[in-house]
């Protein structure tokens, strides 16, 4: 894995002053904590530094060999995506919004008796048709929704690591996978199944040093 100019300069900066708060090394650069949020976590898991709470980032120098690029963010997002909760277009608004809660998941995509895409419903989308005042039981799925070819979607095959740049991208919760060459819907990534993803390899790994 190579890392980053500005991931470089910290490893620098802890080797130089370990331990060093992620405050402190944050200053250094002229950035926010938050800023250097991800960098941090990227060192950690990879081995190079190491963090203790209330003292700080120590220089761990390790470079572990099986958090590779092509086992973490090359693998294809089939091997984590989620079974897609799926509604009619003529699904009422009100149903959506039972269904939404009951499975308990960001978004519900539309589709018809082929499981073809025609659409995708938000929370949001749900939130602003019923503080609208709008008829409930007698509005529909597809009245509300973001219809295709508007919605954002991956392939099974899709790199992990560019399913999860369309989510920060495009600021969605979840993307449909749809099948090669239909709109057939398959499954779909959401950010929470990404970040589960990267925390179960990191633990994996970590286990794997003891």
């Amino acid at each position: 894995m190579e890392f980053t100019k500005r991931q470089r300069e910290i490893i620098a900066i802890v080797k130089n002053e370990q331990p060093i708060s992620g405050a402190k090394i944050a200053a250094q650069l002229n950035l926010t904590r938050p800023t250097l949020r991800n960098d941090l976590s990227i060192l950690t898991m990879t081995g190079m530094l190491d963090a203790k709470p209330k003292v700080g980032y120590f220089y761990a120098g390790q470079h572990l060999t099986n958090l590779s690029f092509e086992t973490l963010y090359a693998a294809p997002v089939a091997t984590i995506m989620l079974a897609p909760v799926m509604i009619k277009p003529t699904t009422t608004v009100q149903d959506a919004v039972t269904s939404l809660f009951m499975n308990d998941v960001g978004s519900l995509y539309v589709a018809d008796e082929h499981q073809q895409l025609l659409g995708v419903i938000s929370r949001k989308d749900l939130l602003r048709s019923t503080i609208s005042g709008g008829d409930l039981q007698h509005n529909y799925a597809s009245l509300i929704m973001t219809r295709m070819p508007n919605v954002i979607t991956t392939s099974p095959n899709a790199r992990i690591l560019d399913a999860g740049y369309l989510l920060k991208e495009h600021q969605v919760d979840s993307l449909p996978i749809l099948a090669e060459d239909t709109q057939k819907i398959v499954g779909k990534i959401t950010k929470t199944r990404l970040m589960t993803y990267f925390i179960e390899q990191g633990l994996a790994i970590e286990q794997n040093q003891l």
